[in-house]
């Protein structure tokens, strides 16, 4: 596996905000406490961590309960232990996608392994947990995943797997339906490995939540990967404390997060989530469905209420009854996204979270929550970025002598890239020879014009411009008829697209991680671990 580099700043639609704070530049240090740099802070925050060791017990507890369920072995047992005896975790997380999600969930795994391996090396003892984020309720983002076909393009399975709209993924379960669409990835993935932790994992009668853990237990179980339920109505239970100051200080932290924002604004940085006067931090179950809730006051008492739901329709609840009910059925209740990051770090003892750009774009505005609850703010480190490429794609590369990022430029101007190197060598020398020509030609006239009359430079200038225009015109349509006459070369330049930049996006966010382990083995995983520099915030390039 050979590795090359690739800054983000040469990544499309890469935001201002993610390149500063790769970089740490002055402008962003305001809104992330520490550089995201491990090795410089890793000491420090592990002796400011404070963690109560009841709820320490609690929490270990609950997960031995739930890996166990889930088939985990020794290792991920002997890191409960660990966690339980006092380690630190190294937390990321991920929604639970059909069959594993993208492949970018694998890199945050792997990620978060390397970091606890680094910390344990170092001396302070860290075990990685895998947050599974069951109580969110967009379906539609969870509930597909895209697989190449033998020709190379894409394939999106879709599971008709539901609940009540706006249910928590862990509401949903599997039944028969699931059969089909995993029979159909069994197809495009062969008879593998891969395939059978799929078959163990996405059987009828488990939860989108369920089968996803299933599926990571087996993937990274040689690493001892602690994965997390956040639907367990027993973590609930030991997260009321958050709940209920997320609403005895929804003012305090409403005017926090719109200072934040503000700030955040002024600097040149966009803000990923749009926060306003009314915005609460939590949501409650309302008729099996995820439901906002939101502040406001009362038209005709002027006291200040909370709306479960919009009009019409919506249950209208004092301060004191909502924290009552919060009080009582805390697993009816589940942190938003500013809020949930909060809620992970009094659930563990984080050393450290780590993801990608959105993640690092949230907590430029989660500090303004951390600093209200809990005192602190757990740094971020970027996640592993990576794309591969496989033996076929790069012979493609060298074959019409194009990088990697020559994809990102989206599908219709590969295709001409593609067709301009495969033009008659003929038809590409008189291009070459004729902008040679009027290079030279201009070159000279240019001198002797400045020498008649200075001012005639400049017009000089601007035919040549529009000459080699005219040339660059020419030979667009010439590329273009070499297109129309080479199937060849458009079903090549599809190829690459679906495998390097497929859908306009990095290969990682789109292309399911299950599918280059059932191509490539577990081997792979262990390749991408030991190549893995955390220290190097780059996009990968990995050659297979």
């Amino acid at each position: 596996m050979k590795a090359q580099c690739l800054p983000f700043s040469q990544i499309p639609h890469t935001t201002r905000l993610y390149t500063d704070f790769l970089s740490y530049s002055p402008s962003v240090r305001p809104f992330y406490p520490t550089p995201p740099h491990f090795s410089e802070w890793l000491k420090a925050q592990a002796s400011a961590l404070q963690y109560d060791p009841s709820r320490r017990e609690r929490v270990s507890s609950i997960l031995e309960k739930q890996n166990t369920s889930w088939g985990a072995g020794s290792q991920t047992l002997a890191n409960i232990n660990r966690l339980r005896q006092g380690a630190a975790a190294v937390v990321t997380g991920q929604q639970v996608g059909l069959f594993g999600g993208p492949m970018f969930a694998v890199y945050k795994a792997l990620t978060a392994v390397k970091l606890a391996e680094e910390a344990t090396t170092a001396g302070v003892d860290a075990v990685p947990v895998f947050w599974l984020a069951t109580y969110d309720h967009d379906l539609a983002e969870v509930n597909h995943v895209s697989l190449p076909g033998s020709d190379g393009l894409l394939r999106t399975l879709t599971s008709s797997s539901h609940s009540v709209a706006g249910a928590p993924v862990s509401e949903v379960h599997l039944g028969q339906e699931i059969t089909p669409v995993l029979e159909e990835a069994a197809s495009l993935l062969g008879d593998t490995e891969a395939t059978r932790f799929l078959r163990e994992s996405y059987r009828p009668g488990e939860s989108l939540g369920s089968a996803f853990a299933r599926l990571l237990t087996r993937l990274f179980g040689s690493w001892g990967v602690i994965l997390l339920d956040a639907s367990d109505a027993q973590l609930h239970r030991v997260a009321e404390p958050i709940y209920r100051t997320a609403i005895e200080r929804a003012e305090d932290l409403e005017a926090a997060l719109l200072d934040r924002g503000q700030k955040l604004e002024k600097a040149g940085y966009h803000q990923q989530v749009k926060v306003t006067e009314s915005s609460v931090l939590l949501f409650a179950l309302r008729d099996g469905a995820r439901t906002a809730i939101h502040r406001r006051k009362n038209k005709s008492s002027k006291a200040v209420e909370f709306a479960i739901g919009g009009e019409p329709g919506a249950e209208n609840l004092s301060s004191t009854q909502l924290l009552d009910r919060i009080v009582s059925t805390p697993e009816k209740f589940s942190p938003n996204v500013l809020l949930r990051p909060v809620v992970q770090d009094y659930l563990l003892p984080t050393l450290a979270y780590t993801g990608g750009a959105a993640e690092a774009a949230y907590f430029a505005q989660v500090g303004a929550v951390y600093e209200i609850i809990l005192g602190r703010v757990t740094p971020i480190i970027p996640r592993f970025s990576a794309t591969l490429v496989e033996p076929k794609v790069q012979r493609w590369l060298r074959q019409y002598g194009i990088s990697v990022p020559d994809t990102f430029q989206g599908p219709d101007a590969l295709r001409q890239k593609l067709a301009s190197h495969t033009l008659p060598e003929g038809v590409q020398q008189a291009f070459d020879k004729a902008q040679q020509s009027v290079e030279e030609s201009f070159g000279r006239l240019r001198g002797a014009l400045e020498k008649l009359d200075a001012t005639l430079v400049g017009a000089s200038e601007t035919a040549s411009s529009k000459i080699n225009y005219q040339l660059d015109r020419l030979r667009q349509l010439a590329t273009a008829a070499e297109l129309r006459r080479s199937e060849v070369v458009g079903r090549h330049a599809e190829g690459l697209s679906a495998a390097l930049y497929p859908d306009g996006d990095l290969q990682e966010r789109t292309l399911a991680g299950i599918y280059f382990v059932a191509r490539h083995g577990m081997e792979l995983l262990h390749g991408i671990h030991d190549v893995m520099r955390t220290d190097c915030h780059d996009h990968q390039i990995l050659e297979l």
